[in-house]
């Protein structure tokens, strides 16, 4: 559903799921199973999306700029659709659906894209189901615990956010001319 709506929090609902195998009887090879099935269905709707967006003639896409280091590297890979783009992008709020999007629309054959999209879907949702598990797991009658750990995530998604602000921002900016008297 959020490749359509992108607001639906999909992975809360794969931490919740985890979570439930633990207090609510849920199995977590099931939930894991089902989760990546339904993400799987939403990458592929992407995909024909774009597709079929895209008319007979396939789109190629056309590099710009000077790239800079590993960075520039990486950003003109993701831009050819392939499986590492499939796969890093399925980490990535909203790159999922732009990575499929236009895996469709450049032609990427269909029968690179599904094993590429399925072991993407089945990552995330293995990783989003343990996650969940053991979080559980860990918390199963302490509130403080909770607490504890609600607080060291949220401090470390503020750094991590920081430090890819910081190193986006020493990429593109561009040093300053001075004058010379």
């Amino acid at each position: 559903m959020d490749a359509f709506v992108p607001v639906v929090p999909t992975q809360l609902l794969m931490l919740t799921g985890g979570a439930l195998t633990v207090y609510g009887g849920l199995n977590l090879p099931t939930t894991v199973a089902v989760g990546a099935l339904g993400v799987l269905a939403g990458d592929l709707a992407c995909y024909l999306l774009g597709r079929y967006a895209s008319g007979r003639r396939p789109v190629r896409s056309v590099g710009t700029g000077r790239a800079r280091g590993i960075a520039g590297r990486l950003t003109r890979g993701l831009r050819r659709p392939g499986p590492m783009m499939i796969l890093l992008c399925r980490f990535v709020p909203g790159g999922r659906m732009a990575a499929c999007f236009a895996a469709g629309r450049s032609r990427y054959p269909v029968r690179h894209f599904l094993p590429a999209a399925g072991i993407a879907a089945g990552g995330w949702a293995s990783y989003g189901g343990l996650v969940g598990h053991l979080g559980g797991a860990a918390l199963t009658g302490s509130g403080w615990r909770m607490v504890v750990v609600a607080a060291v995530a949220a401090a470390g998604f503020a750094l991590a956010g920081w430090a890819l602000a910081s190193v986006t921002a020493r990429l593109n900016s561009t040093p300053a001319e001075t004058p010379v008297d």
